[in-house]
């Protein structure tokens, strides 16, 4: 089974290396998109001897993780887990992910409740999974959870036009739209003490976003 890991990364010199060598314990074919990073992530990604892209300027974590799928559908990828750069996600958990694709053709993942996960995060968290399982008739607990694998032909039927954290519940969308045989799994989470993510703000927008969608349709 030709299996590929796919990292969107911007400005995480600090942390994408030490995911990549803890992704490589579990799968050989790897793609990190360097998202037009000003810092020297691209560099100490390159070192690590695997798939390296590059976006020359910054086009948002949808759009990375696009490019990054493309590519590895290019090289037979039967199977793509994603994983974020930042090391919020423990590698530990993609043979998970990889055996679940046996039976289902996409897998989300639910963070299990953390004290350390910040408030205004599991308020808004919860808000949109409920309302775009309302919306879209897919229930899974973890809406903008980036933990997830699908294979090559369900990427074809969920790949999504946003280019930022919104491509997450694009994703939703599509595999209620295309009736997905989907599956979510609990995962550890490692929060670090400067929370990078959706915020409050993206949080809106992903709801207006939501909603827009359904009342076009």
């Amino acid at each position: 089974m030709n299996e590929f890991v796919v990292i969107p990364a911007h400005n995480e010199e600090n942390n994408v290396v030490e995911v990549i060598n803890k992704v490589k314990s579990y799968v050989n074919n790897i793609i990190v998109v360097d998202d037009g990073s000003t810092d020297n992530t691209y560099d100490k990604a390159k070192e690590k001897d695997i798939t390296v892209l590059k976006h020359e300027v910054n086009l948002g974590k949808g759009a990375a993780l696009k490019t990054g799928c493309d590519f590895a559908l290019k090289q037979g990828a039967e199977k793509i887990v994603v994983i974020d750069a930042d090391g919020q996600h423990n590698p530990k958990e993609i043979p998970k992910f990889l055996e679940a694709l046996n039976d289902y053709e996409i897998v989300f993942s639910h963070r299990t409740k953390s004290k350390a996960m910040p408030f205004v995060l599991k308020f808004g968290n919860n808000f949109i999974n409920k309302f775009s399982s309302f919306l879209f008739g897919v229930n899974i607990k973890d809406n903008q959870c980036g933990y997830r694998a699908f294979t090559s032909d369900a990427y074809k039927k969920i790949r999504w036009s946003a280019s930022d954290y919104y491509m997450e519940t694009e994703m939703i969308i599509n595999t209620g739209k295309h009736k997905l045989k989907y599956i979510e799994i609990p995962i550890e989470t490692i929060y670090a003490d400067k929370y990078k993510g959706t915020t409050v703000l993206d949080g809106v927008k992903i709801v207006l976003k939501m909603l827009t969608w359904r009342l076009l349709r």
